[in-house]
């Protein structure tokens, strides 16, 4: 059979094992592994929601996974729960197994068991389904960005996003049933004795981080209990978000090591700030990919995992002799304002949520509106050249929103959308004196329902992605609805005789 009619015959699956180069990196894998003395390995991929989920197979197995991948059900992409029906999220007990195929380029050693490594997985759908077998899973939110990305670029003529990520969290101490009982430092913004107070923990963080591929470079104290923000460089998007999820893994292990829980729920506490996850985006053509390569030591993982992009043009920096972003940052942001009422949906994505966008006492960005430096509005240019999201919790799924963001900047580029001139007053002042701006959804009922109603959005979550997004959050929704919960007993247990 000829090469090309090969090709037209081949599956999503074959493709990407066949794909030119991944062959000599499975075998770079293999040297890596023996090399360091990987016993186990985990094969990992993002549900839904954001968790890490997956198998661990002995290390001997490394070549013929690389090739054949690993089968585990469809649901477990929405975490394998039920719904208040008691009806399997998103896919049943009827449907099929997925194809998780590692990529190579992601291999890590981990630092707290030296004897295990990690790799990011690409999932298909299983070769013997009748319909699209061996095709791209859609309900893999990782691979979703990935071609995402690819075909932003396309689009865009080598247009792509790097962005960074601020991961606030809270490191809360237990009772003696092992639930969070308090945050384990003081409410001090900013305050060195209580970053001091939770050095060691910080300090093994930054130590497990940089064995990962984590380029550390600041990190504070913020003004909630035990409430953290620690930074690393930006990158590509689909880097970021990789990264941010072993950073996840990173503060989960510590956690253990040091009794304490790392919570990234986004409001555990009333009257204090809430935990954020602000993201600064720009838009690059070009640049070169360089190694971040600890020192002269050996790396414990694959040259990809330390990589970051650099140099190159950022379109997002503002023209010689203006203050405002370039063109295409303008219509960027013109893009995101539009359609920042569904991306509220992805990017504060619980109950909980709105618990901080309702507490506007502590800078809450509900309003869809853009400024300099101005921390009332919801986006913000942080710095010439780049843009924070705010609307944006620690509990959001990073792979989601990045797809999201970019489909919005594509309707913003295509669409030549402005976004109007920049508020510099306090936008609680301005609507005060009679501006009209657009308020952003208040619960994450609403959110769903702005979601439902917008398509650029909706196609940042592609095939059976949106129906499993939808299933999720409509039942996480009801069940908050259909639930007593201590405000209901505290004002209404004696309201009548």
């Amino acid at each position: 059979m000829p090469d090309d009619a090969r090709a037209v015959l081949s599956s999503d699956l074959e493709n990407y094992v066949l794909a030119q180069g991944r062959d000599q990196l499975v075998k770079d894998v293999r040297k890596k592994i023996d090399s360091l003395g990987i016993q186990y390995i985990y094969y990992q991929f993002v549900s839904v929601t954001g968790r890490v989920v997956g198998k661990g197979v002995p290390a001997d197995h490394w070549e013929n996974i690389a090739t054949r991948g690993f089968q585990l059900v469809y649901g477990a992409t929405a975490n394998l729960f039920m719904d208040r029906h008691d009806n399997y999220i998103g896919y049943g007990p009827e449907a099929s197994e997925l194809v998780g195929i590692p990529d190579p380029e992601t291999f890590v050693q981990l630092p707290w068991d030296k004897q295990v490594g990690r790799v990011f997985c690409t999932l298909f759908r299983n070769r013997e389904e009748e319909e699209d077998g061996g095709a791209f899973l859609t309900a893999d939110c990782r691979g979703n960005l990935r071609r995402i990305q690819e075909q932003f670029q396309q689009d865009h003529d080598g247009l792509h996003l790097r962005h960074g990520a601020e991961p606030e969290m809270m490191w809360l101490t237990k009772s003696p049933d092992g639930k969070p009982s308090d945050g384990f430092s003081k409410p001090y913004c900013y305050h060195i004795d209580q970053f001091e107070s939770l050095r060691p923990v910080v300090m093994k963080v930054i130590e497990y981080a940089r064995a990962m591929g984590l380029d550390m470079i600041q990190g504070d104290h913020e003004d909630a209990p035990g409430q953290l923000e620690l930074n690393f460089t930006f990158d590509e998007a689909l880097r970021t978000c990789d990264r941010l999820t072993t950073y996840r893994q990173i503060c989960a292990q510590v956690a253990r090591e040091h009794n304490l829980i790392a919570c990234f729920m986004s409001k555990p506490f009333m009257g204090v700030s809430a935990s954020g996850c602000h993201h600064n985006l720009s838009l690059w053509r070009g640049g070169q990919d360089k190694v971040n390569a600890l020192g002269n030591q050996d790396l414990p993982g694959m040259d990809g995992v330390f990589l970051h992009l650099s140099d190159g043009e950022n379109l997002f920096s503002p023209l010689e002799g203006d203050r405002k972003p370039g063109p295409i940052g303008l219509n960027s942001i013109g893009g995101v304002i539009q359609h920042l009422p569904a991306l509220t949906a992805i990017g504060c994505s619980t109950v909980n949520s709105y618990r901080r966008l309702w507490d506007t006492g502590f800078w809450a960005p509900v309003y869809a509106d853009w400024g300099y430096q101005n921390r009332t509005c919801s986006l913000r240019v942080s710095a010439p050249g780049r843009l924070e999201y705010r609307v944006v919790d620690s509990m959001v799924n990073p792979y989601l929103i990045a797809g999201a963001l970019l489909k919005a900047f594509d309707a913003g580029i295509t669409q030549d959308l402005s976004p109007g001139e920049p508020e510099h007053r306090n936008i609680y002042e301005a609507i005060e004196e009679g501006k009209t701006v657009k308020k952003l959804p208040t619960t994450l009922g609403e959110a769903l329902d702005e979601l439902e109603k917008d398509d650029v959005v909706k196609s940042a979550l592609p095939g059976e992605m949106y129906k499993v997004y939808m299933h999720y959050k409509r039942d996480e929704w009801e069940r908050f609805l259909a639930t007593v919960t201590d405000w209901d007993l505290e004002t209404y247990w004696d309201c009548l005789p």
